[in-house]
């Protein structure tokens, strides 16, 4: 028989939202407050359960302003290649890409944080507490060959990370995905590196898509 899928608080199709908050100032690497504020009023009015693209690595932060919303005792599973839990380096002001787990692990509901850098983490989804889970992805999880960032990258396959994302939602209650990483332009990017990296967005957003069916 096949396993039901479980799902919190999803539409009818899960929605693919674009939150890249780039082009605001003083959000490159680092989120001021003030920047912060405006993002925070932004996503307050976008569904949390939704397939969140927030641009490059630069912003990963921006998970952490999904996970202030979630309001029951979860889990966040972190498929990236840095860890990405490092204290700021310019004091408590400043949000960084390389600090926000850090800062999350302080809030109130999150019960725990799981960080997969290679497939070779994989085994630890097994051990995993029986609760709602966030999905953070950075590309840069990925092999080149399936994702080009300007961060070093690790050494997963793309199946590799679907077949994991799947596992994890065929199981528990799915509060909200976000993405990011993948070069832009402006970095350097060529139209063979758009096309992999919104391909492979494309794959990863699918197999949410493909679960819910």
């Amino acid at each position: 028989m096949k396993k039901k899928l479980i799902f919190a608080n999803f539409t009818p199709r899960m929605q693919r939202i674009n939150t890249d908050f780039s082009a605001l100032e003083g959000t490159n690497c680092y989120c001021s407050p003030e920047s912060a504020g405006r993002i925070r009023s932004v996503i307050a009015g976008l569904p949390l359960a939704a397939f969140h693209e927030i641009g490059t690595g630069d912003y990963h932060y921006q998970t952490l302003f999904w996970l202030e919303r979630v309001s029951v005792p979860f889990q966040l599973i972190l498929f990236d290649h840095h860890p990405d839990d490092q204290e700021g380096a310019f004091g408590k002001e400043l949000i960084s890409c390389g600090g926000w787990v850090a800062r999350a692990r302080r809030l109130p509901m999150l019960c725990g944080d799981l960080w997969i850098k290679e497939a070779a983490d994989l085994p630890a989804l097994d051990t995993l507490p029986d609760l709602p889970v966030y999905l953070s992805v950075d590309l840069d999880v990925l092999d080149p060959a399936w994702a080009r960032t300007d961060w070093d990258q690790g050494t997963m396959t793309l199946d590799e990370l679907r077949t994991a994302l799947q596992t994890v939602c065929a199981s528990r209650p799915l509060l909200g995905v976000d993405l990011c990483g993948g070069l832009t332009m402006e970095k350097g990017a060529s139209p063979e590196d758009l096309a992999l990296n919104a391909s492979t967005g494309e794959a990863l957003f699918a197999c949410f898509r493909d679960l819910r069916d």
